[in-house]
């Protein structure tokens, strides 16, 4: 007999009570003991990052900070001023800018050594920002900090509370990965959670760090709802319904509401989610009367997100000849200038920092497409021809909507797509690819799961602390620099130092490594106790 999973408001996981032998156990996924965990070392390494990247350092951070600045102070979209080009927000005399404070940026041989810092005197108290028309949610979220505090420690406080929100989500989403008896292959999958580019826009002040988030404790649970009441009797308990809807609902309608796409990225996680699990077991969850609420939250997160773009005119405004490249060009030349920069964009999603001025060697980005290829490979080679046809769909999408996207905009915006922004769809990839692997029937290549963590662990953590030293390197004698002009760099330090940092993080990758190898081995072990999959390959 099975106990049934009561109902909660967090990632609590109710584990079951028995075994094929009915005796009585206890596992090792019992939620705030996977949670808790994953949520620490996600933070730890998402302010890390915070701390070792200049002030306003972060791609269109002078925007977004400033932004949240003013609407905390109640100026949520600025107004016009004479001369400028886009709304003016007023800024507190502890927030006066200069563009000096950036002189950094967009030059990857020049050192954050500027000399100027928020609040200065000489600082001019508004900013003419670009996002002035975003959606409101991301900034009243992170925004509360600069009510407390100015300057600089105002910045980095509104940046630790961006990474811990994106933290609370992903590990919200890990423990919901974990919360099934078939879940052997997920860590191999959601390892990539903690990849660096995740982890260094969450620090930003940035929704691009929410969004990313959003997505994936979405695409997790959305897979896990669906696909519930496949899972045997012991099984189907270890997360309820109710708890799973939370997560979902919470994760849609912050995504919807992080960015003006963000409606448009929810009906292509919603849909791929459908697709990847079929539209039968889609519906038995959808057409319900318990789901309407829950829908309809959803829903209403969305039509508020869509109602205020169209308000605000934040995707209809048209830029200038000399904003980016292709201002006016057509969709044809938008879709073939995008589908030529394809592969910049997962280079750029991979790790390049800053203003996209911090660039890694190229030889270091092979650590994690080898990390990236192992999971995705084995998934799409051993899943049967449905698993094969779901890892397809998602690579298709994951090239096919960015050119679609800048190709139908382009005449209004030119070239602006960024491989941040595909994010999003990158991580799926894995993290499905985890779920099919985990949902086979297949000892031939069952065996392998805590194989394939260690080595992607492996490369990816070795990916993750060069990546952090280089952008230390880069920031504080410039990427022009010798490697080794760091050890007697007088000019611009993060706090603690950049040793310190260094060590702290390569601590910290290695816990991440060492925790999500154990949850491997861990939900190996149960797999193998649980006995063979009552249901097909998906």
């Amino acid at each position: 007999m099975t106990s049934r999973a009561s109902g909660g408001t967090g990632p609590q996981l109710k584990e079951s009570r028995t075994t094929d032998s009915s005796r009585p156990t206890r596992g090792p996924f019992v939620g705030w003991r996977v949670f808790v965990p994953t949520f620490l070392i996600l933070a730890a390494m998402s302010a890390l990052w915070a701390l070792a990247s200049p002030i306003l350092s972060g791609p269109d951070e002078t925007a977004h900070a400033t932004k949240a600045i003013a609407q905390l102070r109640g100026e949520i979209t600025g107004h016009q001023r004479v001369g400028a080009a886009y709304p003016v927000v007023d800024l507190p005399d502890s927030y006066r800018y200069s563009p000096q404070i950036i002189c950094f940026a967009a030059h990857p041989d020049v050192s954050a050594d500027c000399k100027a810092q928020l609040g200065d005197a000489n600082g001019q108290n508004y900013f003419a920002t670009w996002v002035s028309g975003y959606n409101p949610i991301y900034y009243y979220l992170v925004g509360w900090p600069s009510l407390i505090f100015g300057g600089s420690v105002g910045i980095m406080a509104m940046r630790l509370v961006s990474a811990l929100l994106s933290a609370a989500l992903l590990a919200w989403g890990f423990t919901a990965g974990m919360a099934s008896k078939r879940s052997r292959w997920m860590p191999a999958g959601l390892l990539f959670l903690a990849s660096p580019m995740v982890s260094y826009l969450a620090a930003m002040i940035n929704p691009q760090g929410l969004e990313i988030a959003a997505s994936a404790a979405l695409w997790i649970g959305l897979i896990r709802l669906f696909t519930r009441h496949r899972a045997d009797p012991d099984d189907r308990d270890v997360l309820s319904r109710r708890q799973l809807w939370i997560l979902v609902v919470i994760a849609a309608s912050l995504l919807a509401c992080a960015r003006s796409l963000g409606p448009l990225w929810l009906v292509i996680v919603v849909a791929i989610s459908v697709a990847t699990v079929g539209w039968g077991a889609a519906k038995r969850v959808l057409m319900t009367r318990r789901s309407y609420l829950p829908i309809g939250v959803v829903a209403v997160a969305g039509i508020f997100s869509i109602g205020w773009t169209l308000a605000t005119g934040s995707l209809s405004g048209q830029a200038g000849a000399t904003d980016a490249p292709l201002v006016g060009g057509s969709f044809l030349q938008g879709v073939w200038n995008t589908f030529r920069n394809t592969s910049g964009y997962f280079q750029q999603a991979a790790g390049v920092f800053g203003w996209l001025d911090t660039w890694l060697p190229g030889s270091l980005y092979a650590f994690f497409y080898l990390a990236f290829g192992l999971v995705v490979v084995l998934a799409a080679m051993a899943t049967g021809r449905r698993g094969a046809m779901t890892m397809i769909l998602l690579l298709v999408a994951a090239f096919a909507v960015p050119i679609l996207v800048q190709g139908y905009s382009v005449h209004q915006t030119g070239i602006i797509w960024q491989g941040r922004y595909g994010i999003f769809l990158y991580l799926a990839v894995p993290v499905i690819g985890g779920w099919l692997l985990s949902n086979v029937r297949s000892p031939r290549v069952d065996f392998l799961s805590v194989r394939v963590t260690v080595i992607a662990a492996s490369l990816l953590a070795v990916f993750s602390i060069m990546a952090f030293f280089i952008a230390l390197h880069r920031y504080i004698v410039g990427m022009n620099a010798p490697l080794f002009a760091i050890v007697h760099a007088r000019g611009w330090q993060p706090p603690l130092g950049w040793v310190a940092l260094l060590v702290l993080f390569a601590l910290v990758v290695a816990g991440w490594s060492a925790w999500v190898i154990r949850v491997a081995v861990l939900a190996a072990h149960r797999q193998e106790r649980a006995g063979p999959a009552l249901v097909g390959s998906p």
